[in-house]
C-alpha cells in the first residue's frame, strides 16, 4: 500500500513539473525590429555560355573554348580564383519537336551544352567594364546579380541596438496602456536572418557599363523580449 502512495506521490509531482513547463510564460511578450540601409561594396554575378551543335563533342568543345577565354579575361581582370566558382555544367540532346509519324519518338538533331560561374566582383567601380568584356569573350547566359556586403557586422550591430530598442519601446508603451509598470527583462533571443536583403533591387540591360543600379542593402536583426510586470500604477 505504500508503495503505491509512493508511485502516486511521484506520479502528481511529474504532472506539476509537466503543467508548469506548459503554462504560458507571464510578462510583456515583445518583438523588436531593427534595421540599417548600406551602400554595397561587392556584387555576385552569375555568367556563362550555353551553345549548340550536331555533336555533343562539338558543343562541349565550343562552350569549354568561350568558358576558358572568360576565365582568362577573369584573370586579366583581377578576379582572384576563390570569387569564382562553376555553379552549372550540363549536356543535352535538343530533339526536333515536329510532330512525327506513325508515333515515333522525335529525332535528335543536335546537342546543348552550357556552362555556368558564379563570380564575386570586390571591387563595383570595374563591374560594368568587366561585364562587357566577358561578354566580348563568348559570355551569353547571365543569371543575375546580387549585391552585398563583404563584411557586414558593423551593420549587424547596429541593426541589433534598433532592434533592442525598438523592443522595448513596444514593451514601455504596452504596460502604459494597460496601466501597469514596466518590470525588469525576463528573456531575450535573436530571431535573425543572418542574409543582408536587398533594399532596392538592381536593374541591369543590354548596355552593362551603363545600365545597372547599386542601390542599398538591408540588414534586419529581429529580437523577442519578456518583461516582468511590476506592479498596478
Amino acid at each position: 500500500m505504500r508503495l503505491i502512495n509512493w508511485v502516486a506521490l511521484a506520479w502528481m509531482a511529474g504532472a506539476g513539473a509537466l503543467s508548469a513547463q506548459q503554462a504560458p510564460e507571464q510578462g510583456i511578450l515583445v518583438t523588436g525590429l531593427g534595421s540599417v540601409a548600406a551602400a554595397p561594396d561587392m556584387a555576385t554575378i552569375t555568367l556563362g555560355v550555353t551553345e549548340e551543335a550536331p555533336t555533343a563533342k562539338a558543343a562541349m568543345d565550343k562552350v569549354t573554348q568561350a568558358v576558358a577565354a572568360i576565365l582568362a579575361q577573369l584573370d586579366a581582370e583581377g578576379v582572384a580564383a576563390k570569387d569564382r566558382q562553376t555553379s552549372r555544367f550540363y549536356l543535352r540532346p535538343v530533339h526536333d519537336r515536329r510532330p512525327m509519324e506513325n508515333g515515333e519518338p522525335p529525332k535528335i538533331t543536335g546537342y546543348q551544352a552550357g556552362n555556368s560561374v558564379t563570380v564575386k566582383v570586390r571591387d563595383l567601380s570595374k563591374l560594368g567594364a568587366m561585364m562587357d568584356a566577358v561578354l566580348e569573350k563568348g559570355a551569353n547566359d547571365f543569371n543575375g546579380i546580387d549585391f552585398s556586403l563583404q563584411d557586414p557586422k558593423d551593420a549587424m550591430t547596429e541593426a541589433r541596438r534598433a532592434a533592442v530598442t525598438d523592443a522595448t519601446e513596444r514593451a514601455r508603451q504596452m504596460a502604459e496602456a494597460a496601466g501597469v509598470e514596466l518590470g525588469e527583462l525576463l528573456r531575450m533571443t535573436e530571431n535573425t536572418n543572418p542574409q543582408p536583403r536587398m533594399f532596392e533591387a538592381a536593374r541591369m540591360g543590354a548596355a552593362m557599363d551603363s545600365a545597372i543600379a547599386e542601390g542599398e542593402v538591408e540588414v534586419q536583426a529581429q529580437v523577442s523580449m519578456t518583461f516582468a510586470i511590476a506592479a498596478q500604477q
